[in-house]
């Protein structure tokens, strides 16, 4: 059964969607408003605050800069590459960047995969917890990111990976 609940956050209002597993609440998406590709509530998805109350305290925690890690059970989703991709960025530490080009490198593809590592980036369902955020482009750029290229540049600030923007 997929439950869902939506929390406040910098970010703006996150909508995170999960099954519930024999073992607990596995995590399926977290998205933030207008987000590409994100998922809509369906109506056949139960809310359920109570099931999220784990992820929603470590992700408090994290956007007030007392975590670093998260320890969240999710969902394995997309194909065979996208979840190879994704499991690269999990190996991203916090405070730190990594380029496309530096990621496929450490997955082994060929340059003429680089941009098909790219999309598997963009595709990630899990904003934030498995931080695609972490990847830049190879001028330093920031790029690429669902969630808008902006919260990526917030992402990174909070993590001390990029210096704040005094105006």
């Amino acid at each position: 059964m997929t439950v869902h609940t939506t929390i406040d956050s910098p970010l703006g209002r996150l909508l995170l969607a999960g099954e519930i597993t024999d073992r607990g609440l596995s995590l399926t998406s977290l998205s933030v408003p207008g987000q590409k590709n994100a998922p809509a509530v369906r109506p056949e998805w139960r809310r359920d605050d109570a099931a999220f109350a784990d992820v929603a305290r470590q992700l408090a925690a994290y956007f007030r800069g007392e975590l670093t890690d998260f320890d969240i059970e999710f969902t394995e989703s997309g194909s065979d590459f996208q979840r190879r991709v994704w499991r690269a960025l999990e190996d991203i530490p916090y405070g730190a960047t990594t380029t496309y080009g530096a990621l496929a490198r450490q997955l082994a593809l060929p340059r003429e995969q680089v941009r098909a590592a790219g999309a598997a980036v963009g595709a990630n369902p899990l904003l934030v917890v498995r931080p695609c955020h972490r990847v830049i482009g190879a001028d330093g750029t920031m790029r690429g990111y669902a969630g808008g290229v902006e919260r990526k540049v917030d992402l990174l600030t909070l993590e001390g990976a990029l210096q704040p923007t005094l105006i």
